[in-house]
């Protein structure tokens, strides 16, 4: 599949094809440095801002297992699991660096530039200003992408160099029938034993079973993104003693401007700008092109609060801060000190996002309704299908410059990993700013809306419900680009509204809303591309139009808590409960087991509608690769009440594509496409089309992100950052059961005791 990224850790890799096999390969002879972005953490103790060092981790996104792909061997290498391709192949969007920004109090996250520039109107918050400035490399995280193998391969040497340790490859995969390299696993020097034959070498032993390495694989923009990266080592290092390795050796310096890969994770230094700028406002429906303001009032806009408001945010942040020490919170004001925009999120919204963080529906319900309160919400959905809070903020006005002061507001606070999708309602300022923020994510409209402004813009049309009809067929029925197209000009050809600019300006965006061109994204059920869908507000049923601050800061947390005990008690009834099967079918059995009840229920409607297809015809075949056609009686469409779906299906890669697109919209697979894998005799669906983000016996902890384990031995900061994450992970694995949390307490009363003789000994 193309577009399916998701943040949870991958499934265990799968044993290689029998006729899979490794080449070992002599290191590349190039070369070249990379400079350490360092991740910066935002944390505002009650208003004040301080700037971090961390280390950006970024979960781990399933592959797709690559069975299109010879692997070679030489035979004199330890093979085990770096044959295994991952479960599923995700396109993962690499951020590039954003650009510098200068505007009234705007938090621009720039990558470490530690220039002169505008010294004389800015303030830079570095907590390590004082640090010196040495060139260091950044370690390699999942998601890291290279134009080449070499440059890939460059980074990771120029990185084990000064760190102190070689590398060498591993193994190497290629293309069948093809000298194309198609991935490679990279590892240290020090990696595996010596072999029985070398046993009794005179030869130095030098390796110690090292697992550190990374896995390197060529994805479909023609990027070699790493995989899989651990970093741990169980040796000591020698600096020294690298210089003289082979890999090293071979360094090529004239190659090392090129090594700088583009990363998914987005880390920055934080400055803050003051600038007179002036931005687009969006007024009114942000469907209407209308309302590019150049009125300096628009720029110092501030919330508009009521009397004891400001205290009430104030208390409620520190009583946030008290119970959650890793609670995020930001404020934004104006030249005269008035409060603009805030935004917030707890620890474990930010822990969610880990596993959820791959499609986030930016929510401006509020604004768009003219709720008492202005609040922006960030939402994802768990495993079981439900709208989980990923962030809130409170906004003065909608600018340009105030939506890029949120969204890295939100990125920082989540160690600079941006999501693969974000859906959001439709706004010239929000796009300017997705676009200067996340440069290379989806970003894609919210589809029931767009439909709702076009048929409200519409209403007053003659023949209004023909109208609906037509516009329904068109949007949610065309399988192929050029049906839309023609059934749009067809469309309002018919009822006369071709002269409406703002349907023309809709029409030129249809990239971004359309079904039909967002196939290849994943959407985790979360972009509704099929009639009478919806996604419901966050806080729907919990707040009305004039709701007041007061009101909402009273019932957040409890809405907050309401929402996790229903995923709580659906995570039990999906472990202990075995859902009532309705058909014979395999597939329904083999989801059954593996699936949340949530979406195994969804799943199981289309198990069902599979009685709805037949007549299956083989149209076409391409070497392994054969389509098909089947057909699909639609008892809701009377006039229409038979469909043609087209279905690709590869037998070698047990692969599987619906022109329908369902498995990328929703996560699972269509009727369309299980018709065919029954067709071709297949007994279970490939394992690459079962997701990790849906299972139910994959073991979640809300925890902070631990990073890495590379601490400043100087800094007590990092010293209280480090054991406060590792000791919420002994917490919330610790709650699992009784069992669980007699051994925590046990190891945690321990842990005290040892600690107490340090200082005992010191103090003698």
């Amino acid at each position: 599949m193309t577009g399916d990224t998701t943040f949870s850790p991958p499934d265990e890799a799968m044993s290689p094809d029998p006729n899979l096999h490794i080449t070992i390969e002599e290191c590349s002879q190039n070369s070249g440095h990379l400079l350490e972005d360092e991740g910066d953490d935002l944390v505002n103790d009650c208003g004040q801002l301080f700037e971090i060092e961390g280390d950006d981790h970024e979960n781990e996104r399933d592959s797709k297992n690559d069975q299109f792909f010879d692997i070679e061997s030489n035979g004199h290498e330890n093979e085990g699991d770096d044959a295994n391709e991952h479960l599923f192949d995700i396109e993962a969007n690499s951020h590039e660096n954003d650009r510098d920004v200068a505007d009234e109090q705007l938090f621009d996250i720039e990558g470490n530039k530690h220039g002169d520039e505008n010294k004389d109107d800015q303030s830079v918050i570095d907590g390590q200003s004082g640090a010196s400035q040495r060139k260091v490399y950044s370690p390699p995280i999942v998601g890291m992408e290279f134009e080449s193998y070499d440059d890939a391969y460059n980074y990771y040497n120029c990185y084990a160099k000064e760190i102190g340790f070689a590398i060498r490859v591993k193994s190497s995969w290629t293309k069948r029938n093809s000298k194309e390299k198609r991935g490679a696993v990279l590892c240290c020097n020090c990696e595996g034993f010596k072999m029985v034959k070398e046993a009794n070498s005179r030869r130095k032993e030098t390796r110690t079973g090292c697992l550190a390495m990374i896995r390197l694989r060529l994805v479909e923009s023609n990027r070699w993104r790493v995989d899989e990266a651990k970093l741990e080592h169980n040796h000591l290092f020698d600096p020294e003693g690298a210089q003289n390795s082979k890999s090293h050796k071979r360094m090529d310096a004239g190659v090392k401007r090129k090594v700088e890969p583009t990363l998914d994770v987005e880390v920055r230094t934080i400055k803050l700008y003051r600038t007179p700028a002036v931005d687009t406002v969006c007024y009114g429906s942000p469907y209407s092109y209308k309302g590019e303001s150049n009125n300096q009032s628009d720029w110092s806009r501030r919330l508009k609060l009521k009397d004891g408001d400001a205290q009430l945010i104030q208390n409620f942040f520190c009583r946030a801060q008290l119970a959650d020490p890793n609670f995020f919170y930001v404020m934004d004001f104006n030249d005269e000190g008035n409060l603009r925009n805030v935004f917030w999120i707890d620890s474990r919204s930010r822990a969610a996002y880990g596993y959820f963080g791959d499609v986030v529906l930016f929510d401006t319900t509020c604004l768009l309704y003219n709720y008492e309160i202005p609040l922006v919400s960030f939402v994802g959905v768990n495993h079981h299908g439900q709208t989980i809070l990923l962030g809130c903020g409170l906004l003065a006005v909608e600018t340009l410059e105030t939506y890029i002061w949120l969204f890295r507001a939100w990125l920082t606070c989540l160690s600079g990993r941006p999501p693969q999708t974000i859906i959001t309602n439709q706004c010239k300022a929000m796009q300017t700013a997705m676009a200067e923020v996340f440069p290379r994510a989806h970003h894609r409209l919210c589809l029931g809306n767009v439909v709702q402004s076009i048929l409200e813009n519409l209403g007053a049309l003659q023949d209004y419900k023909a109208f609906q009809m037509a516009l329904f067929r068109t949007v949610y029925d065309s399988l192929k680009v050029d049906d839309f197209e023609m059934a749009w000009e067809e469309m309002i050809q018919r009822f006369g509204i071709k002269d409406y600019e703002w349907l023309r300006n809709l029409f030129e965006d249809r990239e971004r809303w359309a079904p039909v061109y967002s196939k290849d994204t994943f959407f985790a059920g979360m972009f509704h591309f099929q009639k009478g869908e919806s996604i419901s507000f966050f806080f729907d049923g919990f707040m009305h139009e004039k709701i007041s601050l007061k009101e909402f800061f009273d019932i957040h947390d409890s809405v907050l808590e309401k929402k996790r005990q229903k995923e709580a008690l659906d995570d039990f009834q999906s472990r202990d409960l075995s859902p009532m099967l309705k058909t014979r079918c395999y597939y329904e059995l083999q989801i059954s087991q593996v699936y949340t009840k949530d979406l195994f229920s969804k799943f199981q409607d289309e198990i069902v509608m599979m009685s709805s297809c037949f007549n299956i015809t083989q149209v076409h075949t391409n070497g392994s690769i054969a389509t098909y056609m089947i057909k699909e009686r639609d008892e809701e469409e009377m006039l229409r009440d038979v469909r043609n779906f087209e279905v690709v299906y590869d037998k070698p890669g047990a692969e599987v594509r619906c022109i329908c697109g369902c498995f990328n919209f929703k996560g699972y697979l269509c009727r369309h496409a299980l018709c065919i894998l029954n067709y071709n005799g297949v007994e279970g669906i490939p394992f690459q089309y079962i997701l990790s983000r849906w299972r139910k016996d994959f073991r979640r902890l809300y925890v902070p992100d631990l990073g890495s384990n590379n601490v400043d031995i100087t800094n007590p900061v990092q010293w209280f950052d480090h054991l406060y994450k590792r000791a919420m992970q002994v917490v919330e694995e610790g709650m699992i059961s009784h069992d669980h949390y007699m051994v925590a307490w046990q190891a945690f009363k321990e842990s005290l005791n040892k600690v107490r003789l340090v200082a005992d000994k010191n103090v003698l």
